[in-house]
Order: structure tokens, then C-alpha cells, then sequence
């Protein structure tokens, strides 16, 4: 019978783990599918970054009730872990509980989700099937039935191009050598990379920002590092934020900080910039060309790029199940018009769970950040929220399923006069600093120019 089926649960990161420990507390067998050799494994990827939010918002309620009885203490509450601290103090004590730890594969990655005999296009007697995923472990294939499906394997390892329209800048896919991703360890492992070179940073999101603080701290003893970096709005007023009034004071600070940095004249702005091509120079560079406002030229040559551009969800692996997304979010339909990053930021967008998150094929959600699909707005305790009703649904309490049980923290940063703000600040930025451009459009941006809230944020004056 299907209901002795387990629900596969994609992915052991925040999310994945809070979806496991609830599902737990209402009965349900989970099986955690993780493609990493560990728990968290995409999070030890920025390890070293610190997350604006502080340890009272990034840890789920079900997974402390798992983690106690061991003996786990919670952190101080009001302190930033970095993402190695997230996996450390918290991921990997709770994948070591009893209750999860002969329920977790790691090395295990999901090549597609299908209904067990049925394919797409198939409607007659498609709803109650359970759920075939199929899988990969050390190079054997296998096939696992299921009773529902929770794809928490989040946007990381699929970044946006830096070229526009959705495309790669022409000569992208060669300039692998160049670039760096979008959160280097450039006080640590990877310095050398930068230390007195010239690096370019593309995007206005949370990563761009980390990684332009990280710079500008390295410049302050290697006084021949340059720092570049180059957006496709007219503005960085979004990502200034709210400063004090950031409900996150750390993202306030971030905010606040790149900003005086780049008045200071420490970072070299260049404002609606379109990236066309990428192509190395005889010295081992990489020239950079792109157009600005009206079609002007922009040439950069470069040591390094860091291509903070955001992220879009793979959605490969669910090609054979119905889902209803939104066309140009891709997020579940009714959850887009919440997220929409021309019109939201994450203090807009209200606490959710699996009414909003369903799909056609039933008992199959996608939560966490790949819930969101390119908007770049989601806070961890969102996905905590999610995957608690979701549990309830499948548990068939229709009631705590609706209820909400997350209160977000209030933010500035996240307010209805981004546009005035956006048009202050370039009006009292024109002819400083890069290019410069003064006029350009508020709204079509790109996700990775919207993002008010991707997890991983340093905190200025503070490293691993």
C-alpha cells in the first residue's frame, strides 16, 4: 500500500533535515536522499560566510525537539553562525540522531521523479499512484517507490549567466578559469587569487555584497587589490536596504557599509551595465565587454570575476511530474505573486505552507529556497514554516496544515518606497564613481539585482 511508503524528502540541508524531524513527529517514514558525501554538503560550500540571520531564526522547532534529548544545547540565540557553524552546531548533531541517522543517504542523487507507472501525459488512473525516484550511488542506478515526494535540494550549483536575456555572455562557458563563483573565501583559502589583482563582481544581491566587504578588507593590506563591480539596475539603493531599521541589523550593516565603501571610492561602480562577452588577453586576463546606458561601451580587464548573480531551480529531475509554476518565476503558481522580486522583498512576503505549495500531481512539493524558483527573497525559517504545514497535510490534519506558526522579524529594508529610495540615491550618486549612469526603469530587474534575502550574509568587520 502506498501508505507504508516512505516520503522521500531531496536533500539534507536546513530545510531537508526540518522537513525529516517533522514528518517524524507525525508518524510518517522519511527518506532523506542528500547528493553530497554529508549532511548540509551545498552550505560547506560558503562555510566560511556568515548568515545575516541570527541563530533564533535559523533553527526548526521539530529538529531542537529531536536534537534535546541528546543532550544538544541550543546557541546563543542572538548570534550569526557562519554556514560551517550552521552544518557543525547544529546539521550534522541532528542527522546523528537516532531517530535520523539510519534514514539518511548521503552519495545519493536524484536523476528524476516520475508516478510509478504512468508517465506525463497519462491522466486515467494517475492520482493515488505512488511516486518512482530514481537514483544514483556510486554508479548503480536504482528505483525507489515512495507515497510523496519533498524536493528540498535548493538553487545551488545552478547560477544564473552573467549574459542578459537568460543567456550566457558569448565566450562565458570558456572563461571558467576566471571565474570564482559567487561566494570566494577571499580572506582564506582562495586570497592569493585576489591579493593586489583586479577583481570584478557582478550582481546586487547579498553575495555580491559579501564578497565586495571581503575585498575591500583585503585592500586595506594589499593595497594594489582593485575592486570592480557591476550591475544591471541604475541603482544599489535596494541593496544599501534599510540600514538601522533592518529588522536584521546584520543586513542593515552590509547594506550600510558597501555603501560607504563605494562613496568612499573603494569600489569602482558601473550602473546598468549588460555583459556581452567574455574573452581571455594575451597576459592572462580576461577582457570583459559589456554596454551601458544608451549603448556606450564598457571594457574591463579583470584577474577575477565573481559572478554573484543568483540562481535558478533545476528542474530537470521533475520533468515527469504535473506541476503547476509560474512561467516567469518559476515558483508554484500561487506562491509567485507573493514572492515576485519586482514587488517583493522578504519582509513582504507572509509565512506559507502546502496550500500554496501543491501542485497538480498530488503529495509532491518543492520547499525551501528551490521553492522560491529565481526570486531571491527566502529566509531559512520560511522553509521551516513550509515544511511543518506540509508534514500536517500529509499527516491528514488539514487544520494545523493551514495554521501559521511563524512570526518573521519586521524589516526596513523591506518597504513600498524601494523606487523613491532607488531614485534619491542615483540622482545624488550621477557622475561619481564608474560609469555612473543616472535614469534607468525600477522595475523588470533581474533576480539576482532584487535579492533582499539570500541566506549566506557577512556581517561587516567579522570572518571565520
Amino acid at each position: 500500500m502506498t501508505s507504508e511508503l516512505p516520503v522521500v524528502v531531496v536533500g539534507a540541508g536546513p530545510v531537508g533535515l526540518a522537513a525529516a524531524a517533522h514528518l517524524l513527529e507525525w508518524g510518517l517514514e522519511p527518506l532523506v536522499l542528500e547528493a553530497g558525501d554529508q549532511v548540509g554538503a551545498a552550505v560547506r560550500q560558503w562555510g566560511h560566510v556568515r548568515l545575516f540571520s541570527p541563530w533564533e531564526y535559523d533553527v526548526d522547532a521539530a529538529a531542537v525537539r529531536l536534537l534535546e534529548p541528546v543532550g544538544w544545547e541550543f546557541p546563543d540565540r542572538d548570534a550569526l553562525p557562519t554556514g560551517a557553524e550552521l552544518v557543525d552546531a547544529y546539521l550534522a548533531p541532528l542527522a546523528a540522531t537516532p531517530q535520523l541517522a539510519q534514514r539518511i543517504r548521503t552519495g545519493t542523487r536524484v536523476l528524476a521523479v516520475s508516478r510509478d507507472g504512468v508517465d506525463k501525459a497519462r491522466t486515467v488512473g494517475r492520482a493515488g499512484r505512488p511516486y518512482l525516484v530514481r537514483t544514483v550511488r556510486d554508479g548503480s542506478v536504482a528505483d525507489l517507490r515512495a507515497r510523496a515526494v519533498i524536493d528540498a535540494s535548493g538553487t545551488w550549483g545552478r547560477p544564473n549567466p552573467l549574459g542578459a536575456a537568460g543567456l550566457p555572455a558569448l565566450g562565458e562557458e570558456q572563461a571558467g578559469p576566471w571565474l570564482t563563483g559567487p561566494l570566494p573565501d577571499v580572506l582564506g583559502v582562495d586570497r592569493e587569487r585576489f591579493a593586489g589583482r583586479h577583481t570584478l563582481v557582478v550582481g546586487m544581491g547579498h553575495s555580491a555584497a559579501n564578497t565586495l566587504l571581503a575585498l575591500v578588507e583585503l585592500q586595506r593590506s594589499e593595497p594594489g587589490t582593485r575592486i570592480s563591480w557591476a550591475i544591471r539596475g541604475r541603482s544599489p539603493a535596494r541593496l544599501y536596504g534599510g540600514g538601522d531599521a533592518d529588522g536584521l541589523p546584520a543586513r542593515g550593516l552590509l547594506g550600510s557599509t558597501l555603501k560607504a565603501a563605494v562613496q568612499a571610492g573603494h569600489v569602482d561602480l558601473h550602473r546598468e551595465v549588460t555583459l556581452t562577452a567574455l574573452a581571455p588577453t594575451g597576459n592572462r586576463r580576461l577582457q570583459v565587454t559589456g554596454t551601458g546606458r544608451d549603448g556606450v561601451a564598457v571594457r574591463l580587464e579583470v584577474d577575477a570575476l565573481a559572478a554573484a548573480t543568483g540562481f535558478r531551480p533545476n528542474l530537470d529531475m521533475l520533468r515527469e511530474v504535473r506541476l503547476d509554476l509560474d512561467p516567469g518565476v518559476e515558483a508554484p503558481a500561487r506562491l509567485a505573486p507573493l514572492i515576485d522580486p519586482d514587488f517583493h522583498s522578504c519582509g513582504t512576503v507572509p509565512p506559507h505552507g502546502a496550500a500554496l505549495l501543491s501542485h497538480p500531481d498530488e503529495n509532491c512539493f518543492v520547499v525551501g529556497m528551490k521553492s522560491y524558483g529565481r526570486a531571491p527573497t527566502f529566509l531559512l525559517a520560511t522553509g521551516h514554516e513550509q515544511v511543518r504545514s506540509i508534514a500536517a497535510a500529509l499527516a491528514g490534519d488539514t487544520a494545523a496544515a493551514e495554521r501559521v506558526e511563524l512570526q518573521l522579524p519586521s524589516t526596513g529594508v523591506c518597504s513600498t518606497d524601494l523606487g523613491d529610495r532607488e531614485a534619491a540615491e542615483t540622482a545624488a550618486s550621477c557622475g561619481t564613481g564608474g560609469v555612473g549612469f543616472a535614469t534607468g526603469s525600477a522595475h523588470g530587474r533581474s533576480a539576482e539585482e532584487s535579492g533582499c534575502c539570500e541566506l549566506p550574509v557577512v556581517p561587516v568587520g567579522t570572518r571565520s
